[in-house]
């Protein structure tokens, strides 16, 4: 397969699809508007989306019909890196290659359209149809549990309690599983869901976009380390400056590479039941073990 040509085909719907979801930035008031367009068109890989609807074509459905989740799971992250990026939080100025958000709009305002966006993702999901063995209750309860206090903004806390900390191998699987794995996984569970997939079939991918997860974040800790502020579209070297817990920090730089190793094959060994129609899914996690970004 081309993967550039599959990955930006997907990417250019998505953007479409979230251009026609989101108020217009003349809607009022206009600069809510304005900001949560800002931080959703300032770029970035849509790779949650963009898995969320590879997912539906490897089990033969139809990715439009996920295209409302896949938009409502990019809503969920990016508020989620808007409010990462504030002075109380992780204190950031650079988000993909741009200021960010409260850098442009202040830090009400930035707090603000996090918010929006936290909650325009249900308003987006729910206009999704239900389907044989997933209702929109399902849906719904899924991407809430997702963004809730025991996944998202458990990461979140057990990320910022562990600053400055020494912590176990197992609670740092607890931060990444948590603060970045559980929304890949659940975006490839909504692909799943929207092409109706069996219990047997969602478990495979469940089991797949854990072990991806955690195998993108480890690779965004080793980026952190070996990338430019210029490369990454983000301030480099700042988990080592905030004494973040990490996979280099805590296993050095060649063994936390040999996890994202492991990971990934993980992952690959999970989609064994699918076939060739697994390829997307394979070429995605080839793709994230080797960025440079």
């Amino acid at each position: 397969m081309d993967f550039s040509h599959y990955w930006s085909a997907r990417q250019k719907k998505v953007d479409a699809a979230l251009n026609h979801y989101l108020p217009s930035a003349s809607t009022k008031p206009a600069t809510i508007h304005k900001a949560m367009r800002y931080s959703i068109f300032a770029g970035g890989k849509r790779l949650r989306p963009v898995i969320c609807l590879a997912t539906a074509e490897v089990l033969r459905g139809k990715p439009d019909l996920a295209l409302p989740l896949a938009c409502a799971v990019e809503c969920i992250h990016t508020y989620s890196l808007i409010h990462d990026d504030l002075p109380c939080m992780d204190n950031d100025d650079f988000r993909r290659g741009k200021p960010t958000s409260h850098k442009v709009f202040g830090e009400g305002i930035a707090v603000l359209a996090g918010d929006a966006l936290l909650t325009i993702a249900f308003e987006i999901a729910a206009s999704c149809k239900s389907w044989p063995r997933y209702s929109h209750a399902t849906i719904l309860r899924e991407i809430a549990v997702t963004a809730g206090s025991q996944a998202l903004i458990a990461g979140q806390v057990a990320d910022a309690e562990g600053e400055g900390k020494k912590i176990s191998p197992a609670e740092l699987r607890y931060i990444h599983h948590n603060k970045t794995a559980a929304l890949i996984s659940s975006s490839i569970r909504l692909g799943a869901m929207s092409a109706n997939a069996t219990p047997k079939q969602l478990a495979h991918l469940t089991e797949f976009g854990e072990s991806l997860g955690l195998a993108f974040q480890v690779i965004d800790d080793i980026l952190d380390v070996t990338q430019t502020t210029e490369k990454l579209g983000k301030s480099a070297g700042k988990d080592i400056a905030a004494q973040k817990a990490t996979y280099p920090a805590l296993l050095g730089l060649k063994k936390a590479q040999k996890e994202a190793d492991r990971l990934t094959a993980k992952a690959r060994a999970a989609l064994k039941p699918f076939g060739k129609d697994a390829k997307p899914l394979e070429a995605i996690a080839d793709y994230l073990l080797k960025r440079e970004n």
